[in-house]
């Protein structure tokens, strides 16, 4: 037994070795998209990330980064080693796991021998490796997020009870279990899914205790773990916050005392609640309530990192997301009422309607010149009540927030419905059509178990297509085995796929990991059903226990295979049960120690090994600091001291990350506009931020803190004739806003009597700010007219015309090219694109490519040419996943609007440059041309590079031939899918025939007319 735990050791650090070398290796240099720029900004500096927080990982975030000695350039990859190490200790504690699982097994048949040890140990190596190798889990390894560091806890917690079973029988065993708390109370700091390893720890614990369980044990110990879940979740971190609110209500407003006493009275009493509960059941040997008391205490203990948020809150720091600065607002922060509520056992379906309204919980706001809490929103009526008639028990087809998402509820359930006839909350009767509960369950099983769940699952123990985004035409984003026939059979012939659409994100695991893992569990259930049972129990609570709750609605915005890394874990734990499955199998033959040997090597080679092989391209995302240098990028294509308006986490996050870290352009005020919907982030803007002034907004706070113009509709009034001053309605609004609103029969409605507005330009004051040029001052127009044609807009947009109202150009304003139609408030013929933002000028003009904003050349060349950096794109050794692919088209876009717009004005050799700058920097060994690069050959010929363009006309027509070649191999109703994709090409060989003909190009009109020809007649045939 002593060789047994020297090498049980040396093997766990081993592989713990291995993988942290490997998401080291891996890992990206810099911030990544989506969440990331935003937890290592607010890491670095412990400011207040989004809702509902992630302390612990802040403030560890915070003691690796200083790792980097200084060098700002390398905090973000401090955070990232901190993921990697994180995720290597998780694969540590999985080989410890299974090797003591394995272990319970073999011993059940006979003492240990060497080829029992060398059997569990290759079960250790095979199940650990495989998981290090695992799509999901690697993706969340090498970057800063939550996600790696979270199921660390899970992986540590769940060792942790398989300890405490080998230990249960000794004195002071219960230490695992006060230790089991403490993690689960510091893993709330993280992210919750590590609470859903409750129902498999109770198990362990049940089995354990008693020996012969029975199914009414085995119910009771369900609902009694399902209960333990419910009351942390629902109870300790809610609840805990929530007291201590009425407690400071009570004290400051009852009773008249100073802010926070209340806090701090409740913080004593239950701290001496505690200590007093631990000092009686000690006297009165009340083992097990002692043990309770001491796991909430633990749970407690590290759930305390929480007070971080408050502290660093009331300090201001500049990312302060809900600015959770008391026990009153961090209570709203836990509960994420920012995002609303969706129901999971109960509730309505997305075409409901609402027959009543309930009050909600008034929101309370410290009054500092009051001294006391005051109510600044009653929320009466703000729950609505739907129709029971159109709700059901499980729904699943529920968000109608967006008209995309019933679409796809319709198609991926096939709804047909049935009539039911409702009527409104204004006595309005009408017939809909309810979706009948198959329907409903028929959505489930499509979309949110297959699609959302078992294709997930089954990337990372099949195969993947792609990396493009899984949608209902199910064109992309499927899981694959890389066996012809079953991919033929299920998907067509997506295995011959040509290079200039094949994914470094292709892998083809053969579904081996998949068959040792089935294996796998008929072995354990065999065998070990108790365990068998724990391991399903946490495979299930990871997995279709978060798919019943998250009851996610089609599209999403991503995928979302990150939230199940635990479930994949558990499944982890069944591959290695597969080597023993297979040794035992196999020693029926050989000698057991050339079976356990044999097997573990076949093993070992033929699932990590062909994992790591296949995965790594799509994996390793060294050298690749795309999303940094295009947040420098973003913030580089505005004049100083502008304010620009982004939206979604892409053009916001990472510009956090580079001015918060690295200290780019901070002079910039990024403004969010989904955020902009908040009390809280307007009060922010109007703050001084490093090098930024604060924005213009002159509304007081009581005429927009929550509750007050959640909307503003557009009601016209016929009297007033054209359009109306923008700032004469703030004024209005600022000294009397009850002019502008209007009493009806669904309450007091916020309005503006018009759609027509109108800025009046001081063209002095427009030259003099440098917003435009003493030479084109003849340009500026003397007022900015539009009209909005919608029925009002949010309160994001009223600041923003807010700002424009005040402003009176003393700031650039910009506009972040990927915000949308919608968020440039009808503005868009007065702007003019600069890069990657559209900046405001008083001057009307169309561009010549018909997109919006008119390029304002002398600006764009310098950005794009020597301001622009482009993240190491050109190297064609970088992973380019399918959000820096979308960037691309980005850039593509505007390197071809520059050089289009240069030619216009005859600046030849400029757009030149442009052309060659753009396909150098993000080449087509990097990122295959396509429709964005297809202008740029006409660019090519109409300045004369006639050499040049023939190449990339050349190239062109290759990669449509074969993409169309492909496209036709689907056959049936897959070939419909094709459709769009066959029209596009289609028509860019037609264009591309039509521009070597209009500048006499014979080779290439030669060559496109033969393939247009050929692809045209299949087309028209079918």
């Amino acid at each position: 037994m002593q060789t047994y735990k020297k090498l049980n050791t040396i093997l766990g650090w081993t592989v713990f070795a291995i993988a942290s070398i490997v998401y080291i290796m891996t890992s990206e240099p810099t911030a990544s998209f989506w969440d990331c720029g935003e937890y290592i900004a607010t890491a670095y500096k412990l400011q207040v990330g989004h809702p509902p927080g992630a302390p612990l990982f802040q403030m560890l975030g915070r003691f690796f980064s200083l790792f980097a000695f200084g060098d700002t350039s390398k905090v973000a990859l401090m955070v990232n080693y901190m993921s990697a190490l994180s995720s290597g200790f998780t694969i540590l504690f999985l080989f410890w796991t299974l090797t003591m699982l394995a272990k319970k097994l073999v011993l059940k048949n006979g003492e240990m021998t060497e080829g029992k040890m060398y059997a569990i140990f290759g079960s250790g190596l095979v199940g650990a490796l495989a998981y290090t190798f695992s799509d999901s889990f690697w993706f969340s390894a090498v970057e800063g997020e939550v996600y790696a560091m979270s199921s660390f806890f899970t992986a540590l917690v769940f060792w942790a009870i398989l300890k405490w079973d080998e230990h249960a029988d000794e004195e002071h065993s219960f230490r695992w279990l006060i230790f089991i708390a403490y993690m689960m109370g510091l893993s709330i700091g993280v992210h919750l899914l590590n609470l859903l390893a409750i129902p498999a720890i109770t198990f362990v614990y049940y089995f354990r205790r008693y020996k012969n369980p029975d199914r009414k044990g085995i119910v009771l110990a369900l609902i009694i773990s399902v209960v333990l879940v419910g009351l942390i979740m629902n109870g300790i971190i809610p609840l805990v916050v929530k007291l201590a609110g009425y407690f400071e209500l009570f004290f400051v407003n009852t009773l008249g005392l100073p802010f926070n006493t209340g806090s701090v009275i409740y913080f004593l009493l239950l701290i001496g609640g505690v200590f007093w509960g631990i000092k009686y059941t000690r006297k009165t040997q009340k083992a097990i309530l002692n043990t309770v008391i001491w796991v909430f205490t633990f749970i407690l203990i590290g759930y305390s990192s929480f007070f971080l948020l408050v502290i660093r809150s009331n300090a201001n720091t500049p990312i302060n997301e809900n600015s959770p600065k008391d026990a009153i607002s961090l209570l709203a922060y836990l509960n994420r009422e920012q995002y609303g509520d969706w129901p999971i056992l109960y509730g309505r379906y997305f075409n409901a309607e609402v027959v009543d309204r309930k009050d909600g919980t008034p929101l309370y706001r410290k009054d500092v010149e009051k001294g006391k809490y005051i109510v600044i929103d009653e929320r009466k009526g703000t729950i609505p009540v739907y129709d029971p008639k159109m709700s059901t028990i499980f729904p699943r087809m529920w968000n109608n927030t967006e008209s995309r998402y019933v679409k796809d509820y319709k198609k991926w359930s096939g709804m047909k419905g049935i009539p039911v006839k409702i009527t409104d909350e204004y006595g309005e009767t009408k017939q809909v059509m309810k979706p009948t509960f198959g329907e409903n369950l028929t959505y489930f099983w499509r979309y949110q178990i297959i699609h959302m769940y078992f294709r997930y699952f089954m990337w990372n123990f099949s195969g993947k297509q792609n990396d493009t985004q899984g949608m209902s035409d199910r064109k992309n984003g499927n899981w694959i085995s890389g066996i012809p026939f079953v991919d033929n059979f299920r998907l067509g012939p997506v295995l011959d796929v040509p290079g200039s659409l094949k994914s470094k994100a292709m892998n083809r695991f053969y579904m081996l990991p998949f068959i040792l893992g089935l294996i796998g569990i008929v072995y354990q259930i065999r065998k070990d059903k108790k365990n068998a049972f724990v391991v399903g129990l946490l495979f299930l609570m990871t997995g279709l226990a978060i798919v019943v709750y998250l009851n996610q609605h089609s599209p999403q915005p991503r995928e979302r295979d990150y939230a199940y890394a635990a479930s994949f874990y558990a499944f982890s734990i069944w591959i290695g049960m597969g080597v023993l499955g297979l040794y035992e199998l196999l020693s029926k033959k050989l000698n057991a120690k050339t079976s356990a040997i044999v097997v573990s090597v076949l093993c070992l080679s033929l699932v990590p090994g062909l994992m790591a092989k296949d995965g790594w391209d799509d994996h390793d995302r060294s050298n690749r600091y795309t999303a940094r240098d295009l947040a420098s990028d973003y913030l580089n294509s505005c004049a100083p001291n502008a304010i620009l308006f982004t939206n979604g986490d892409n053009d916001t996050f990472p510009l956090w990350y580079v001015q918060e870290v690295e200290g780019v352009r901070t002079d910039v005020r990024v403004v969010n506009l989904s955020l902009l919907n908040t009390e809280w982030y307007i009060d922010q803007m109007k703050r001084k931020v490093y090098n930024s002034e604060p924005v213009p907004i002159s509304l007081p706070w009581n005429e927009y803190k929550d509750g007050t113009r959640n909307y503003t509709y557009f009601i016209e009034n016929e009297n007033i004739k054209g359009y109306v001053e923008l700032k004469q309605l703030f004024d209005i609004l600022n000294s009397d806003p009850s002019r502008l609103v209007m009493q009806t029969r669904m309450g007091p409605l916020n309005y503006f009597p018009t759609k027509k507005f109108k800025v009046t330009i001081d063209s002095a004051a427009v030259v003099n700010s440098g917003t435009v040029s003493a030479d084109r001052a003849g340009e500026i127009v003397k007022e900015i007219k539009w009209k909005l044609n919608k029925g009002g807009l949010g309160k994001n947009h009223l600041m923003v015309l807010d700002i424009l109202a005040h402003n009176n150009w003393k700031r650039p304003i910009y506009f972040s090219i990927t915000t949308g139609g919608d968020a440039y408030v009808g503005l868009q013929d007065y702007f003019q694109v600069e890069g990657l933002a559209y900046r405001l000028v008083p001057i009307k003009g169309k561009s010549s490519d018909g997109q919006t904003g008119k390029v304002y050349t002398e600006a764009m060349y310098d950005n794009l040419m020597n301001k622009f950096k482009f993240g190491n794109m050109k190297d064609p050794k970088v992973y380019l996943d399918e959000t820096n692919m979308r960037m691309t088209m980005n850039l593509r876009n505007n390197f071809y609007r520059l050089s289009n717009a240069l030619i216009d004005e005859g600046e030849f050799e400029k757009a030149g440059k442009a052309i060659d700058y753009c396909l150098r920097e993000i080449p087509d060994e990097s990122v295959s041309y396509n429709y964005f690069v297809m202008p740029m050959v006409e660019g090519y010929y109409e300045i004369g590079e006639t050499e040049k363009g023939d190449k990339l006309a050349l190239r062109m027509v290759d990669i449509f031939d074969e993409q169309l070649n492909y496209y036709f191999l689907f056959k049936g109703k897959r070939a419909k899918i094709y459709d769009y994709d066959k029209q596009q090409n289609l028509a860019m060989l037609q264009r591309l025939m039509q521009v070597s003909k209009k500048y006499k190009s014979e080779e290439v009109s030669k060559k496109v007319t033969e393939v247009f020809d050929l692809y045209y007649g299949m087309y028209a045939g079918n």
